[in-house]
């Protein structure tokens, strides 16, 4: 299943002739150079032909991305890397794949941290020090923040051990070990097993063997289905509480170019931040004390201050959150022509009207930027994904493949019928996938809304009149909070709540905002103006309803009724049957066509999907061609800062000190070879979201910069991978230190590292 030989891509083999057209010229040379030998005198045929060559060179791409997939495209299980070595130091790593992932000694592993729940860190000294990047610790950093102690503005740094910041609720998790438990996983499961009965069994197999895996131990269990269930591993960690923050960089360097350069390259931003891990006089996770001491890891990362070349070998390990490698046309048409779309424009208007507040004053910029980065995360991520699965004809590709598996499933009654059910099953829930997008993005952009929804379904919960007034009291308590943080009837909030609903009933998935005495928009106003969950005495007033009426009048509330309608139209139960049946068959055909896909092509290596688990991913320093006559090289210079500068915009403001370095070169041991202050760079690893703040490591697994972005023409490589286009974004990490040391003057944190000069 996992052979070191070369892969098999997913093409017949009597297309293989295909592959010499590809490699010898480019494909938009193909596509044109076959376009003008057709006959001039017949449109129709003209046009027939030019159907079949464009086919052709879906074909031959389809063709050429598997094969030059193989040095650059996958996410590989630690335990397994052997399978992966030779592979790995033929492409010029120096180092062991146990020198990576060893369960009886120190290894690479025991450094890189799962961060919280969807980052990644790193150990770099032996006192318990993490990176990780400044968007990863951005919440901690908001949190800590006041107008009077505004951390996320001017930066903040610990100059003592006391001064370092608890940030409760922050945990890091470190890998103990890894082992492959599928067969007691699926012990009892046949062949003849149904799908609910399998999983029945898979979960309380899951939960016998994690007990008794850490049972005596601090350790906890986690087990994981790869390749959509034909496999599962357990995974042993050791998770810390007591997590301080250190150290963290001015907005206008960790979050330098803001959301407008987000995804983007070239990138001048310093994405890092700076943790401390404690821990008892045991050395063993402990909750938060002032006695507990800085913890002390099995392996702390050397630092190498050579840099990097083109061409470089490097490697990403770290824990990749989501991908769906190997899903078929259909979800990635519904990814790329259905949801995105609708979430790109639902999240513009909220954007819009976020980004004007914030400009208004420095209390509502920190207010608001938290908010503003999360979801302009997504936003732009999904422009750049959709452009790439156009650009690559991702769902024709998709097809291509299909085909092929058609043709060799052909009378192998396991497989044969495996991708006309998925289409089936696609076709019964696309369109409720589709108006869940709506009710996501749309309903659910407002904190009105959100208010109104956490109320309905807190309180509808409740059993009884004692846990109704439990609730009652948490939701007053978190509305003192509320009203406290936010604008009470905030006009950002009620424009946001009329527009993106009105999108919504526009594309015709809101029918009951059409009532008798009005308008929709006007009814939209009305009924935020009227609600108690924009007053906090009325809120104070609703709640404090005697128990056996309260929940009436709290649907009663015009917000809440509206949610309400909104809630039983999207999610009715006939909607959510419909949808999880549809859901549940394709995970199990998911599963069917992975093992038929392993069948047809035996003596591939195929990695298994991203799912929050630790992974090494492979690749180079290199740059790429985004569009035609333009070429970025693959690393970019403090230079690049001050041509960005705009003292007008935010985002690009310059802060003095960094100009004042800049203006003597006074970079110190920092600078490359050149002379010149790296920022960051780019290589062909293939990551995705979780990633975030991975150590990126060099031939001799040291570290040389800290993963923090892809770049958006390449976006798509969580359904599609396109080696030409695909790139990991990097800080580099002597502008890190740099900024530690000579920006900062934190040097003593620099000193507790292992530099490698």
């Amino acid at each position: 299943m996992h052979s070191t030989s070369k892969v098999t891509p997913f093409f017949t083999l009597g297309y293989t002739a295909l592959i010499s057209i590809f490699l010898s010229k480019k494909m938009g040379c193909i596509v044109v150079a076959l376009k003008h030998q057709l006959p001039k005198h017949n449109k129709d045929q003209n046009e027939k032909k030019h159907n079949t060559m464009k086919k052709i060179a879906i074909l031959i791409m389809t063709v050429a991305l598997s094969i030059s997939a193989l040095a650059d495209e996958g996410m590989w299980i630690p335990m397994l890397l052997g399978r992966n070595e030779a592979a790995m130091q033929k492409a010029g790593m120096h180092i062991s794949a146990k020198d990576i992932y060893d369960v009886n000694n120190a290894c690479l592993k025991d450094a890189v941290l799962l961060f919280g729940s969807g980052c990644t860190g790193e150990f770099v000294s032996d006192e318990g020090l993490v990176l990780t990047n400044h968007h990863c610790g951005y919440s901690f950093i908001v949190r800590h923040s006041t107008v009077e102690h505004d951390y996320l503005t001017n930066g903040f740094w610990a100059m003592t051990r006391s001064q370092e910041i608890p940030c409760p609720g922050l945990s890091v998790t470190r890998l103990v070990r890894m082992e492959d438990v599928t067969a007691q996983v699926l012990e009892g499961v046949k062949s003849s097993t149904g799908e609910s009965e399998r999983e029945a069994i898979v979960a309380q197999n899951i939960k016998a063997i994690s007990e008794r895996a850490v049972a005596g131990t601090h350790y906890k269990a986690v087990i994981k289905p790869f390749y959509y269930g034909n496999q599962y591993f357990m995974y042993i960690n050791e998770v810390f509480t007591d997590v301080r923050l250190v150290g963290a960089p001015p907005s206008n360097i960790g979050k330098f170019g803001g959301d407008t350069d987000n995804w983007m390259w070239p990138r001048h931003t310093g994405d890092f931040s700076m943790f401390r891990v404690y821990a008892g006089a045991d050395n063993k996770p402990a909750d938060y004390s002032p006695d507990n001491k800085p913890y002390r890891p099995l392996k702390s990362l050397e630092i190498s201050l050579k840099g990097v070349e083109e061409g470089d070998f490097t490697f990403v390990f770290g824990y990749p959150g989501t991908t769906q490698r190997y899903v078929t046309h259909d979800q990635v048409d519904l990814a790329a022509n259905m949801e995105n779309p609708v979430r790109i424009d639902l999240r513009t208007i909220r954007l819009n009207h976020y980004n004007a507040a914030m400009a208004q004053s420095p209390a509502l910029r920190l207010k608001y930027a938290s908010r503003v980065a999360n979801i302009a995360n997504g936003w732009k991520k999904w422009q750049g994904e959709t452009q790439g699965i156009e650009r690559l004809h991702g769902v024709e590709q998709k097809r291509e493949q299909e085909a092929a598996f058609r043709r060799w499933a052909a009378g192998k009654p396991q497989y044969s019928d495996v991708l006309n059910e998925m289409e089936a099953n696609y076709s019964r829930l696309k369109n409720i996938s589709l108006e869940w997008t709506y009710f996501n993005e749309a309903v659910m952009a407002s904190d009105f809304m959100n208010r109104a929804y956490k109320l309905w379904n807190a309180t509808s919960a409740a059993a009884d009149e004692q846990t109704m007034d439990k609730l009652t009291e948490q939701l007053l308590d978190e509305g003192k909070k509320y009203y406290t943080d936010f604008d009470v009837h905030s006009p950002i909030d009620e424009a946001i709540f009329v527009e993106t609903m009105m999108y919504m009933y526009k594309a015709g998935y809101a029918p009951y905002l059409l009532v008798k005495e009005m308008g929709p928009e006007a009814y939209l106003h009305k009924v935020y103006a009227k609600s108690a969950l924009n007053d906090p005495k009325k809120y104070e007033k609703l709640l404090r309803t005697p128990a056996s009426k309260r929940q009436a009048a709290i649907e009663k509330d015009p917000g809440v009724a509206l949610l309400v309608k909104a809630y039983n139209r999207s999610y009715s139960q006939d909607k959510r049957a419909t949808y999880t049946s549809a859901r549940k068959n394709i995970n199990s055909l998911m599963r069917d066509y992975i093992h038929g896909l392993m069948a047809m092509y035996p003596d591939s290596n195929f990695f298994p999907d991203a799912n929050l688990t630790l992974r090494v991913t492979y690749g180079h320093v290199q740059g790429f061609k985004p569009k035609d006559a333009v070429y970025y090289t693959p690393y970019s210079t403090i230079e690049g800062i001050m041509e960005k500068e705009d003292p007008d915009i935010y985002d690009y403001r310059v802060e003095p000190r960094l100009k004042e370095l800049y203006k003597k070169k006074d970079y110190g041991r920092y600078a490359n070879k050149q002379g010149e202050m790296p920022v960051a760079f780019i290589a062909t690893n293939h990551t995705t979201g979780g990633n975030s703040g991975s150590p990126v490591l060099n031939a001799d697994g040291q570290l040389i910069g800290i993963n923090f972005d892809r770049c958006w023409e390449g976006t798509m490589s969580d359904l599609l991978f396109d080696p030409n286009y695909c790139r990991n974004i990097s800080l580099d990490i002597r502008y890190c230190l740099f900024i530690i040391d000579k920006y900062a003057g934190a040097g003593h944190l620099v000193q507790e590292m292992k530099i490698v000069e």
